[in-house]
């Protein structure tokens, strides 16, 4: 049997509470900033948001990420979940929806405005703002509830109504519940053998998470491919650390990029400590290469170890058919941007030390000091993890949590239309199957 859209179970659901519409705690203020959101920091538009100004370390990166919540975006329960909260947000769309947010709206704290009660009523929909406050102006409540709906949508958790949180206020509920079904059919297609130690990449929300025993004990910002360059999802095992890595460039950015760089500068190779080899590994004259760039290159090119490497110190081996990893990078500034899609498909990890650390934590002779003493000699080393660790990467655009928290985030690549619109011609076609005498076998 096929499925049904949750759509179009919604009109079967007019008594059932709201998801939205459960009460939150009269001390939402207090409350707010320990409900989690498993990433935050992406930005509501698909264009590159102003590098932070605040400087801060990958360690200060990494434990406010994890202060956020220690509940896994991706587990055995997130299938269900969704489905959960899909329901619940189909019933809001019975019920109306939200209020539309005018864009020029505009909220200060203390200052009574002329849309401060929409906004209240928009959040208490939702579930960011409890019932019983729908009346005053923007106070420390209603400014608590913006954050509480920011950390879900993965914006910066200011408590002010800035243009980009009206636009992701505005975003029609029944979107969101495409969110949750794009998201849904996508788990249903994935197998993943969770184990009880694993690391998730949630693309959409740029940030990956180490889970231990049902609980997330590390969380990384990530970046990941560009639009026209996505990451992968994938599920894999990895399989060993590489400290002080040579990068092997793939030959579809030699055959671009560096071709491009070389016949505008001869001595680029020289300057980015590359070289190029042949098929056997022998060094090749980059004065003897035909860079035009027009046919697939048939040589490599490496570059070499140290601080220039575009791999950084650290890169995380996990074998699969799309020959993406986990590394460093040596533009560790990049992971102040709150917009983080910025790489050729594989994903470099803030604070990758750390996470080099907890895969290897169960051989004592690699501990974070020892990392770092090995990276500091300039070798290469390359350490098996005792047991494969698995590793998914992932895209979801909404999900819920075990606590009940449902998170949304931009579908970067534009990926959840083009599924459910696949999904919705496979649903048409197995319907005109089963009406079909000689192919109605193919829709049991």
């Amino acid at each position: 049997m096929r499925k049904m859209s949750f759509l179009a179970i919604a009109a079967l659901l007019t008594g059932a509470p709201a998801f939205g519409e459960t009460t939150a705690p009269a001390n939402e203020a207090a409350t707010v900033a320990a409900k989690p959101a498993a990433a935050a920091g992406v930005p509501a538009a698909h264009t590159a948001a102003p590098r932070s100004a605040v400087t801060s370390t990958p360690e200060q990166r990494s434990a406010e990420a994890l202060a956020l919540s220690h509940e896994p975006t991706f587990d055995e329960g997130t299938a269900q979940r969704i489905k959960e909260a899909a329901l619940s947000y189909s019933d809001i769309a019975v019920r109306g929806g939200w209020p539309e947010i005018p864009a020029d709206a505009r909220f200060a704290p203390g200052v009574a405005g002329a849309s401060d009660e929409l906004l209240r009523r928009r959040l208490i929909i939702s579930g960011d703002l409890a019932a019983d406050k729908d009346k005053g102006g923007f106070d420390e409540i209603l400014a608590a509830a913006v954050k509480r709906f920011q950390v879900r949508h993965g914006l910066a958790a200011t408590g002010v109504a800035t243009p980009r949180t009206i636009a992701a206020l505005n975003v029609p509920v029944q979107k969101r519940i495409k969110q949750l079904e794009a998201s849904l059919e996508r788990l249903d297609n994935t197998t993943f053998s969770f184990g009880p130690r694993y690391v998730v990449v949630n693309i959409p929300a740029a940030f990956a998470e180490a889970v231990e025993n049902d609980a997330v004990v590390r969380r990384y910002r990530v970046i990941v491919g560009k639009t026209e360059k996505p990451s992968p999802t994938l599920t894999a095992e990895i399989t060993s650390v590489n400290l002080n890595p040579s990068w092997t460039v793939p030959s579809s950015i030699a055959k671009t990029e560096i071709s491009a760089h070389m016949r505008k500068d001869p001595d680029y190779l020289a300057r980015m400590h590359m070289e190029v080899l042949d098929a056997h590994d022998n060094p090749i004259d980059p004065h003897a290469v035909d860079w035009s760039g027009t046919h697939t290159p048939n040589f490599t090119v490496r570059q070499q170890n140290g601080t220039w490497n575009a791999l950084g110190a650290v890169k995380i081996d996990m074998p699969n058919a799309y020959s993406v990893y986990m590394h460093d990078t040596n533009q560790r500034n990049l992971f102040s941007d709150d917009y983080r899609f910025d790489s050729h498909g594989c994903s470099r990890v803030d604070n990758v030390r750390d996470l080099a650390a907890w895969l290897l934590k169960d051989q004592p002779k690699w501990t974070r000091a020892a990392i770092d003493a090995a990276i500091a000699t300039g070798e290469r080393h390359d350490i098996a993890v005792t047991r494969k660790i698995p590793v998914a990467w992932i895209y979801l655009t909404a999900w819920m949590t075990r606590d009940q928290t449902v998170q949304f985030r931009n579908d970067i690549y534009n990926q959840d239309e083009q599924l459910l619109e696949a999904t919705a011609e496979e649903a048409a076609f197995f319907s005109q199957a089963g009406n079909h005498p000689l192919t109605a076998h193919m829709a049991q």
